[in-house]
């Protein structure tokens, strides 16, 4: 396929197909088609910005997730609008009050962290630990 006798004309069309194969960065397949083409099919470069995007979000994807957990987990044991549970059962449940989307402090300077619109905050009777859990309500706003 490579003739030795080539023109000026070729030699660049030589070059980039027949001494320097060109593959694909995902598959590691020949790329044939077009000098500038960087994939071996439409599959291959889905495949590599769908993975290039997660990684760049991985961080973001993580705290999204926690967040989606905690909310469901508060909204679980949060039917009637307040509730108290032990801290130890929502932690087995994959809580994790590291994970808030924001804050509210009431008259008495006792700070509800939220998710979303689930709110809690902690209460040390003794040796326990509880949440307090409460919807979020149109008061809470700030002024």
């Amino acid at each position: 396929m490579c003739n030795k006798r080539l023109t000026y004309r070729y030699k660049l069309d030589f070059l980039l197909h027949c001494s320097m194969e060109k593959r694909c960065p995902v598959c590691e397949n020949k790329i044939v088609g077009r000098s500038d083409k960087k994939f071996c099919n439409p599959e291959c470069k889905s495949t590599y910005h769908y993975e290039k995007r997660i990684e760049e979000e991985r961080f973001y994807l993580s705290v999204d997730r926690q967040l989606k957990v905690n909310r469901k987990i508060l909204k679980s044991y949060n039917k009637n609008g307040f509730t108290t549970v032990r801290k130890e059962t929502l932690l087995k449940e994959g809580f994790d009050p590291n994970y808030f989307t924001h804050y509210w402090k009431n008259k008495k300077g006792q700070v509800y962290l939220f998710v979303y619109d689930f709110g809690f905050l902690l209460l040390k009777k003794n040796r326990t630990h509880k949440y307090v859990i409460v919807n979020w309500q149109e008061y809470m706003k700030p002024h």
